[in-house]
């Protein structure tokens, strides 16, 4: 099976793997109770807005490369981050269309998510809205237990596909959620048949906010050009 390219790979995970779960009380999780606060998020979750920091792990080099920049979510399946650092890049996501922008180039990559339908379904169903339900169905999820995390009390789920086409592109997922506000503050996807890694690292996160049609217009510069990579 073909692997994605790393730009792909990354837009996707930042577009459809983003988990989010609603406030409640209590320390004594299990496995069942933080999936039964997500089925409650589900129900109330419009918008989010977030700082973003995206890191990428590369073992056979000992590499390791960021990117900062800002994040909009709405549940209607649109979603734009500006990264600003250390190179400017806009990611833009309006249904099955997603599109990487490039001005030291000038260029706009263009994708139909549509044709990696399987592996994408499996991804947004760890997304908004998502239901309990559909994660069990295709991930098998473990507690990890409570840990201290950007000085916040967290919940970390670790998340292995069960689909054999997912598993071959991330073999597991790990996501630490705030206890406070039910949101997640980090997610880390391990990449099959290496040693490498992808972190999404979400601060100063804001829930619900009102997000206009214009934030996901794609408003390229004149004379950008267009190609369609191979996925």
């Amino acid at each position: 099976m073909r692997r994605f390219p790393v730009t792909f790979l990354s837009a996707i995970l930042i577009v459809l793997v983003i988990a989010t779960v609603s406030s409640g009380q209590g320390t004594a999780w299990s496995t069942e109770s933080v999936l039964d606060m997500m089925d409650k998020s589900a129900r109330d979750f419009h918008t989010l807005t977030a700082d973003i920091e995206h890191i990428k792990y590369t073992d056979v080099v000992k590499d390791t490369s960021s990117e900062t920049g800002k994040l909009f979510v709405r549940r209607d399946e649109k979603m734009r981050i500006e990264f600003m650092t250390p190179d400017r890049r806009t990611i833009l996501r309006n249904g099955d269309s997603l599109f990487v922008f490039t001005p030291k180039i000038n260029r706009v990559e263009e994708y139909d998510l549509g044709k990696n339908r399987e592996m994408v379904d499996q991804y947004v169903l760890l997304g908004f809205g998502s239901k309990s339900e559909n994660i069990k169905k295709n991930y098998l999820v473990t507690l990890l237990g409570e840990t201290e995390f950007d000085h916040r009390k967290t919940v970390m789920l670790e998340l292995t596909p069960k689909s054999d086409q997912v598993r071959k592109q991330i073999t597991r997922i790990q996501m630490w959620i705030d206890e406070a506000s039910w949101l997640p503050v980090q997610q880390k996807f391990f990449e099959s048949g290496s040693e490498d890694y992808l972190i999404f690292h979400y601060t100063n996160m804001m829930k619900n906010l009102k997000i206009g049609d214009s934030q996901f217009k794609q408003d390229w510069p004149k004379g950008v050009s267009r190609t369609k990579p191979r996925s």
